[in-house]
């Protein structure tokens, strides 16, 4: 199973704006610069983030982008779903009527209690976490000594 690129590139740009703004909007250009995205595409998750209520645009020349909310606010799931929607593994999960085996699959339960693993653990982490999960994991490389 894999993350998709959308996913992982805006979970990064969110985690970068929350790490770099403080009151001050991050530059689009700045962004893309940092986290080796492109300018067009990385635009496209923005929209995406601040539609769902997650990051505030400032237009002019101070402008860029905001959180809309303070990162401990900010659960992983909800950037998930403003990205990609529901983080469910497969289509019958959500959308039972695109299989017509849903009714009598046998595996049908397991993809709907391992879809809600996946939504439990991203609803319990929010930016803030991963944030400090970082800059911890930073502090303990800095602080080993090499011969």
């Amino acid at each position: 199973m894999r993350v998709s690129t959308k996913f992982r590139y805006g979970l990064r740009a969110i985690l970068d704006i929350a790490m770099s703004s403080g009151e001050a909007p991050v530059l689009v250009k700045d962004i893309a610069h940092r986290q080796a995205i492109s300018q067009k595409y990385l635009e496209n998750l923005l929209v995406s983030l601040k539609n769902a209520g997650l990051l505030r645009s400032i237009r002019g020349a101070k402008g860029g982008y905001i959180l809309a909310k303070p990162p401990d606010k900010i659960t992983i799931e909800e950037v998930a779903v403003a990205l990609e929607g529901p983080p469910d593994l497969i289509d019958c999960v959500s959308d039972p009527g695109v299989c017509p085996m849903t009714k009598n699959c046998p595996t049908n339960e397991f993809w709907r209690d391992m879809a809600e693993v996946l939504r439990n653990f991203m609803r319990k982490r929010s930016l803030l976490d991963l944030i400090e999960d970082y800059k911890h994991k930073q502090n303990q490389e800095s602080l080993m000594y090499y011969l």
